[in-house]
């Protein structure tokens, strides 16, 4: 049975008119819109980028808590269905906060640290979480980290850089090859069986990572889970827009905001999809 606040949104407009609001503080969430955009077909998005703050790991909690309120303010202009809040260090601090206030599915993230675990029991492997220093300091990872982690073979490390490499689109291989490499220096990458990417940011340099880190080491990322679970929570709420039919204008449409308003960065996000859309193709 689907709630009586669902009945109103769906009586006032068709569930297909409505859209799936993506937020993250730049780039780093459209890893997650692309999957969704793969996964959800018939839906239509806006993706919202908190420009005049990024990054937020390097922030405090309360900033960044009172930038995605305001941030939700504004994508709430756009008749969504639901809100996929694309950044683990986001979620971390403000996602309880948003359920709080608003009725609509919320959708949140974690690193994917109990996948990573669960891949890695049969070859006695640890695990390594790449993510934000706020992420990081979370007592949200803390106890993620302490439920699914039995055999204390998580370590974690922080990588701040990354996002501003991602912000600027910089995917120079050299570049990159030496920042990776001086962070890594102290692992011993043998003794690892999984890496999760524990930023929305970071998956964009997954064929980098694939490049330089030993082969028998395994990526993973949160973004098939989130969608997996917005796709589960639409359904249960009947409101997953119907297929198109033959003739009628296609779904799929994605747009695209960000809080200071420069259409340079609007084409930026652009682009972003379009390049990590192109990556992705190598792996399905």
């Amino acid at each position: 049975m689907v709630p009586a606040r669902y009945n109103t949104i769906v009586e006032r407009k068709k569930v297909s008119s409505l859209k799936i609001g993506f937020f993250d503080s730049g780039l780093g969430g459209i890893t997650v819109l692309s999957e969704a955009l793969r996964r959800l077909p018939n839906e239509n998005f806006v993706y919202m980028a908190d420009t005049l703050h990024v990054p937020y790991g390097t922030k405090t909690p309360q900033e960044v808590l009172g930038y995605v309120k305001a941030s939700v303010q504004t994508i709430l202009k756009e008749d969504i269905k639901a809100l996929v809040i694309a950044c683990n260090t986001a979620t971390s601090i403000a996602v309880a906060e948003l359920r709080k206030e608003y009725k609509f599915p919320i959708i949140g993230m974690e690193p994917a640290v109990k996948p990573a675990v669960e891949m890695n029991r049969a070859n006695g492997k640890r695990v390594l979480v790449l993510a934000t220093p706020l992420t990081l300091k979370q007592s949200g990872y803390a106890a993620l980290v302490s439920r699914v982690d039995d055999h204390g073979s998580v370590d974690s490390l922080p990588l701040p850089e990354l996002v501003q490499y991602c912000e600027q689109l910089n995917f120079d291989q050299a570049e990159l090859f030496n920042y990776f490499n001086h962070k890594l220096s102290s692992f011993n990458l043998d003794i690892y069986g999984t890496v999760v990417l524990g930023c929305t940011h970071y998956p964009f340099y997954k064929e980098i990572l694939r490049e330089l880190l030993p082969s028998h080491i395994q990526l993973i990322d949160g973004s098939h889970g989130t969608v997996k679970r917005l796709k589960q929570v639409l359904s249960e709420r009947n409101l997953l827009a119907s297929p198109v039919k033959v003739g009628q204008p296609q779904e799929g449409h994605v747009t695209f905001l960000c809080t200071s308003q420069d259409e340079t960065y609007v084409h930026k996000m652009e682009r972003a999809l379009e390049i990590y859309a192109e990556h992705e193709k190598i792996y399905f």
